[in-house]
């Protein structure tokens, strides 16, 4: 046996729950999905490029037939073949010799396959595997494609409509999309199904009819600067990365994400290209004095592509770290309700105009006339508005501001 493969037994993999990837070696990884569901997942480099191929879930793969999977991937790799496009290729000589035989869960690997370059998240292709793992390939994987119809939908999304309708959402989009590619591919013919205007809107009741919507819990802004002293005192990548987070009011995976390319310290801009944003388009920070520091001060000691990097070389920080610290702190707020507090400060305490700090948010500007007349990103407003900010953190309760943030003009 090779040394470090194999590092997982079979009763490990049936009894862990935590969210997150274990690996089993070689670059075998068992992946637990935030509500549970598993399934195995093969990192690998090639041609200067880390890749991740999912491997099938652990309902229909085995620990030893992942193992086989994997084994056959490193052969592949060492021999210079991309383990990915070598399956997309022979899933399309098979629909082409077989295409009445195309299964839903061949249909849904197929369509991953074909979009998964033009996503801007890496876990995406992932995190569509797992929703449809869990959920729908233990009722229709193996059902040929063009035979799916509006009953096996709703065998599908009924059991877990009412209980987890935000993942039931996502999902019948999903399947939506992949019956749309096979319908469009030849591989079924009619209606789509798991359409929902028109069709299953008659069926299911609206989501919003279901539950209210839950906003991320938010630290009441006259809170944060004392949490961030307290976040000072704890130290390491993770509290940094938190801290970097609230003074510039950015998201999780702009942060964690961080690449030192996108900064230029000179004049103190963070540029996150679109491909990064949650709405696709470059978004320019203007970073106060703390996080420059914060900044200047990883970049004496960390190496590698990422600001904030993660346990392992050449990854980034877990999504999920920045909330360990919360928690451990015993802080019931989510990370993201940071810009929340941000927002509702910017609000309460400040005269700058509404579009001034949605846009320190990366908001989309809602109003279509109002988003066609406001070309300009409000830069130096928001370089004003964000160091009126880091002041506010910076200023311990009890002591006078030296300025007063409501005098502040637009």
């Amino acid at each position: 046996m090779a040394h470090g493969i194999n590092r997982l037994s079979a009763r490990r993999v049936e009894a862990v729950k935590e969210a997150g990837q274990i690996g089993d070696g070689g670059g075998l990884y068992l992946q637990i999905s935030k509500s549970g569901s598993k399934s195995w997942l093969f990192r690998f480099m090639i041609n200067g490029r880390s890749r991740e191929m999912g491997l099938g879930s652990l309902k229909a793969v085995s620990l030893s037939k992942a193992r086989e999977k994997a084994a056959f991937c490193r052969s592949s790799v060492a021999e210079g073949i991309d383990p990915i496009e070598a399956r997309r290729k022979e899933r399309e000589r098979n629909f082409v010799q077989a295409p009445t035989n195309l299964t839903f869960e061949d249909a849904a690997d197929a369509y991953i396959a074909t979009h998964e370059s033009g996503w801007k998240n890496a876990k995406h292709a992932s995190q569509w595997h797992n929703t449809l793992a869990a959920d729908a390939f233990p009722v229709a994987g193996q059902l040929p494609v063009a035979d799916i119809d509006t009953e096996v939908v709703m065998q599908i999304l009924k059991p877990i409509w009412t209980l987890k309708p935000e993942t039931a959402g996502r999902l019948r989009g999903r399947i939506e999309r992949i019956l749309d590619w096979a319908t469009v591919s030849g591989f079924r013919q009619g209606q789509n199904p798991a359409q929902w205007r028109g069709h299953l809107e008659n069926l299911l009741p609206a989501k919003s009819r279901i539950h209210n919507v839950k906003h991320h819990p938010a630290m009441a802004y006259n809170e944060v600067g004392d949490f961030i002293r307290q976040l000072r005192e704890r130290g390491g990548v993770a509290a940094q990365a938190l801290e970097f987070l609230i003074y510039t009011a950015a998201r999780t995976s702009e942060v964690t994400g961080a690449l030192w390319d996108e900064f230029d310290p000179d004049p103190g801009i963070w540029t996150i290209p679109g491909s990064r944003t949650k709405v696709g388009k470059e978004h320019r920070i203007p970073l106060a004095e703390r996080p420059l520091q914060i900044v200047r001060d990883l970049r004496s000691f960390t190496s590698g592509d990422f600001v904030f990097p993660g346990g392992k070389p050449g990854k980034e920080l877990s999504d999920m770290a920045m909330l360990s610290v919360l928690r451990r702190l015993e802080i019931k707020q989510t990370v993201h309700g940071f810009r929340s507090s941000f927002r509702d400060w910017a609000a309460e305490q400040t005269q700058f105009p509404r579009e001034v700090a949605e846009q320190a948010l990366a908001h989309t500007i809602g109003n279509k006339v109002e988003a066609a007349y406001l070309r300009s990103d409000l830069f130096e407003k928001r370089r004003h508005l964000m160091n009126l900010w880091a002041n506010y953190l910076d200023t311990p309760k009890g002591k006078v501001i030296s300025f007063n943030a409501r005098r502040e003009l637009a």
